[in-house]
């Protein structure tokens, strides 16, 4: 009797799927093909999200481990073996960082005359003027600190870097050694620029200008050793919206709040005595699989220092300037323009301006008398806010903001309580659901004396210095339909007011999730009976298991299916008898690809939806999510024809996921690979130095996207 296949593994695990997204990242940093001072940030930006990660996702792996939480994740590990996994691949990834600096980037500044000095390096001048910074600017800063009965440890901030020291006393060379901690001042910045003669950039290391004026902080001491360290601490206030429900339902509240707070990292420079790692550790309360050790800077995030601070362009991507939106010469301004046709911008390709401008003219124009707009991230200093402000003295402005707004708390607070004061009523959506989605509304008595709605709806936040590095998508309209929903989705957010259907609008928690499997089912049933069936969807990542099995079967039933996912993507493409039509593409370039994009072939009668939400649980269920339609035919054809073929033929930023969950190069499998990057190519296009004919790929591709263009022609 023939055995049964065993059933194949569907979903690759999270953690190793975030690890391989940071990996991407951290290849942009070793790609000699960037600008130096580019790949500088890079390794920037792959410490940052490291320091995001661990402070979060791996406290929350601790966290699960301590509550007594034993269910496999989607992987079918257990917390323990996820734990164990991690933790050896951020060991990997850190050894990695650091060559990366040490053999590749160092180097490479040094040759560029940027150098990062040691003391013993500087000259004379140099010397004299670090002592000086010393003096004026550092030492009142400074609280030397010696660890005795009377001086416990002190309680070290969450990611502050602090200088370890092993102390003896003077008077007693052979008592014991006492450990000393000073922190470093989180004020200044992490490298002092020392005068040059060459015209060159010369820096030395904050932390080391310290090191060398320990003895006159720590007088009747004799100073022993002396390493850099820095402690990651669980913030793990947030994992709770990274699970999915079933999960929240298990942990308690309690044990979350008793192990908010401790410390589940430590970094400590390479050479560090062992004595001072060893109190250190035990001080903390951590294993020593939870100590890194980095031969360089602690804390490679602050290498993004020199990309602000040295002042060679020739060394960083050539700017451009993004296009400008221009109105048809019969419109008398923006509202007369949308009366007529939906606005579509891509940014950064298309100004950002736009968007302020109409924020900006909701509050000056007096025929407008209503304002209603969600605000997830922005800056105090945002034009955007000013129009708000401006707004609450003259008309009715309404503002919902998310207070918990991943480590923005803060700042959300203190510039919600300023609307407030003049005159902006301000919601906080929701209770127990972060408000997400990227709405604005405004309320106007025309010319013709008719009160229409127009909103702008999009796929980022309302923040212009964001948008000028964040790929995302802007539609502008005075749809009624749309309009008219979008005023229920702020009734919805101020007054927890339901409504059964918000269609065309897809709205989380509310129609969302339910939503996007019809459509795939749909897609599913197109290809059963031999109509065209092909689902293209853009998103940060992919983790809705519901959705991910709908996939699967709608791969199965004949569906072509390509994903572009940039980072977390738990889905196994090309596994055969589960998902060989599946392909699952990652860019990683100049821009942070932002923009959610979901493209339904319905048969021959494309649907396109543009949104705030990816396919991950907390999307779906446990924030206001919206998902919007594209209906303008101009609009549609530039997705079609522009936006998803460029990144479908991308092969020199692109990475293909494989089924176990690695990546290689999209150029790889092509045996006469072109180059192609998809982001070069648009802001090509955005200075009318390319077309669309410029845009390569197999024929297969572009018949199964097929032209909105040509299909908007036939229409009229």
């Amino acid at each position: 009797m023939a055995r049964t296949p065993p059933k194949p593994k569907l979903f690759n695990g999270r953690d190793h799927s975030w690890m391989q997204f940071n990996r991407r990242v951290l290849e942009e940093a070793e790609d000699p093909g960037n600008p130096l001072l580019e790949r500088v940030k890079f390794l920037a930006i792959t410490a940052s999200n490291l320091d995001e990660y661990v402070e979060v996702r791996q406290a929350g792996l601790m966290q699960r481990i301590e509550d007594g939480y034993r269910e496999p994740g989607y992987d079918g590990l257990r917390p323990q073996e996820s734990l164990d996994v991690l933790t050896a691949d951020i060991h990997e990834f850190v050894a990695a960082q650091y060559r990366c600096w040490n053999q590749h980037l160092l180097p490479e500044l040094r040759k560029q005359g940027i150098r990062l000095l040691e003391w013993n390096e500087l000259s004379a001048h140099a010397r004299d003027f670090a002592q000086g910074y010393f003096q004026r600017e550092v030492d009142p800063l400074l609280t030397p600190i010696s660890i005795d009965p009377a001086h416990p440890f002190p309680r070290v901030i969450n990611k502050a870097l602090c200088l370890a020291l092993l102390l003896r006393a003077k008077r007693r060379r052979s008592g014991p050694q006492v450990l000393g901690v000073v922190t470093v001042p989180r004020a200044l910045p992490r490298f002092v620029r020392l005068p040059c003669e060459d015209g060159g950039f010369d820096y030395l290391l904050l932390q080391d200008l310290i090191a060398q004026n320990l003895a006159g902080m720590y007088r009747g001491y004799e100073v022993l050793s002396c390493a850099a360290f820095r402690v990651t601490r669980n913030s793990n206030l947030y994992f709770e919206e990274e699970e999915s429900r079933s999960l929240l339902e298990t942990i308690r509240v309690e044990l979350h709040n008793r192990r908010k707070g401790d410390a589940v990292r430590l970094e400590v420079e390479t050479g560090a005595e062992a004595e001072i790692v060893e109190r250190l550790r035990v001080n903390f309360e951590l294993d020593a699989s939870q100590v890194c050790h980095g031969d360089g800077p602690v804390n490679l995030s602050r290498l993004m220092f020199f990309y602000d601070d040295v002042a060679r362009p020739d060394l960083k991507f050539q700017p451009f300037t993004p296009k400008p939106l221009l109105l048809s010469r019969k419109s008398t301004g923006i509202f007369d323009e949308l009366r007529h046709r939906d606005i579509l911008l891509h940014h950064p390709y298309d100004a950002y301006d736009p968007v302020v401008e109409f924020v900006r003219q909701g509050a000056l124009d007096p025929a407008v008398v209503t304002m209603k707009q969600t605000l997830y991230r922005t800056s105090q200093d945002s034009p955007m806010f000013q129009a708000l402000i401006e707004a609450g003295a003259t008309k009715e402005a309404v503002v919902v903001v998310e207070l918990m707004a991943r480590f923005d708390e803060a700042s959300n607070i203190r510039w919600a309580r300023s609307m407030e004061d003049a005159g902006v009523q301000v919601f906080h959506g929701v209770v127990g659901l972060k408000t997400h989605c990227k709405l604005s509304m405004l309320v106007r008595r025309d010319e013709d004396g008719v009160t229409r709605r127009y909103c702008h709806l999009g796929t980022g936040n309302y923040n212009p210095v964001t948008a000028r590095f964040y790929t995302d998508l802007s539609l502008l309209t005075s749809d009624p339909q749309i309009t008219e929903r979008v005023h229920m989705v702020f009734n919805y957010l101020t007054a927890h007011a339901e409504i059964d259907d918000y269609r065309p609008l897809l709205v989380a928690p509310l129609t969302m999730a339910e939503s996007f499997l019809g459509l795939i089912r749909r897609e599913t049933e197109h290809a059963k009976a031999g109509r065209p069936a092909h689902i293209v969807a853009k998103m940060n990542s992919l983790l809705e298991p519901s959705v991910i099995e709908a996939l699967y079967q709608a791969s199965q039933a004949g569906v072509e299916i390509d994903l572009i996912v940039r980072g977390v993507s738990i889905l196994r493409p090309g596994v055969k008898g589960l998902s060989e039509r599946i392909r699952v593409r990652s860019i990683v370039g100049r821009f942070l690809e932002h923009s959610r994009i979901f493209h339904f072939a319905n048969g021959g009668n494309d649907e396109i939806y543009l949104g705030s939400a990816d396919w991950m649980p907390r999307n779906l269920f446990e924030r206001c999510e919206v998902v919007f339609p594209v209906r303008d035919p101009a609009a549609l054809a530039r997705i079609h024809d522009e936006i998803l073929p460029a990144y479908l033929a991308d092969t020199v930023k692109a990475r293909l996921q494989q089924a176990d969950g690695s990546y290689i190069r999209a150029s790889k499998p092509l045996k006469d690979a072109w180059l192609f990057s998809s982001q070069d190519f648009l802001i090509q296009l955005a200075e009318g130095k390319a077309d669309l004919e410029a845009i390569p790929g197999p024929a297969g591709v572009k018949a199964r996207l097929g032209s909105a263009q040509r299909r908007a022609d036939a229409a009229d």
